[in-house]
């Protein structure tokens, strides 16, 4: 069976930079109408959220079948947690504060089967559809993307060794983590941050690789949008539902 990544599809197919969301309400109901909402995309964030595997699992069948496309962002890049999420049937991951190219090859292993790497083999699992894909370990690398968050100036610094890494697909710049490296901690939507972010777009456009970030200001999102990157989330189910609310409240109490 041929297979296919969903959110590879997307961004070669995309005339437009795709616009995402992230997901950290752990909300089964917000995940399911934020769905047909049209973003093109929903990251399931367990960085900096309360959610877990079986969660992330009924996250994944909600967006199934929407116009959204789901990729689910892990806690670290750690060796057993990349194993259970593939396992479980997320098929694009995003691994957070990866330095170097050293630790992205450290990822690229754990996401596939040997000979390419070291992804533990079992033949029952969610993402084999429970073995009715029988060819799955021979194809399954056809169907994975690996997103590697660059969010340092460290990392910044790395950048050209961390996409010359086969297997990474694709990299994200962080914000809020790269105002901290950059002595301004909480100024994520800063101009300072913006541009740097911007200026590292040029060293991904040197290679086939594919670039992301995320705005924390409609202004930054304009900027982000108009340079072009594959992928930009612009909101989260929290910012999107508190925003909103205290916008309603404002206009009725004084």
């Amino acid at each position: 069976m041929t297979m296919i990544n969903a959110f590879r599809q997307l961004l070669v197919t995309r005339d437009r930079p795709t616009v995402g969301m992230w997901s950290v309400l752990n909300s089964f109901d917000a995940t399911e109408g934020l769905a047909w909402c049209g973003f093109d995309w929903m990251n399931i964030d367990t960085e900096h959220a309360p959610v877990e595997l079986q969660d992330v699992i009924h996250h994944l069948r909600i967006l199934d079948g929407t116009p959204t496309v789901p990729m689910v962002r892990l806690v670290w890049n750690d060796p057993l947690l990349i194993k259970r999420y593939l396992d479980a049937g997320a098929s694009t991951l995003m691994l957070p504060f990866v330095q170097n190219a050293e630790e992205a090859k450290q990822a690229v292993e754990q996401m596939h089967y040997p000979p390419r790497g070291v992804r533990g083999m079992a033949a029952i699992h969610r993402a084999s559809r429970y073995g009715a894909i029988g060819d799955y370990v021979a194809n399954a690398s056809g169907s994975l993307f690996l997103i590697v968050q660059v969010e340092t100036l460290e990392a910044l610094d790395n950048l050209p060794e961390i996409l010359a890494v086969d297997g990474v697909d694709a990299v994200f710049f962080g914000p809020g983590d790269l105002s901290a490296s950059m002595g301004m901690p909480g100024q994520a939507g800063s101009k300072e941050v913006t541009h740097k972010i911007i200026d590292a777009l040029s060293v991904v456009r040197r290679t086939e690789k594919f670039a992301g970030t995320l705005a924390t200001t409609p202004e930054q999102a304009k900027a982000f949008i108009e340079a072009d990157f594959d992928f930009v989330s612009v909101a989260s189910d929290v910012n999107v539902l508190i925003r909103n609310s205290r916008q309603v409240a404002s206009s009725y109490v004084s």
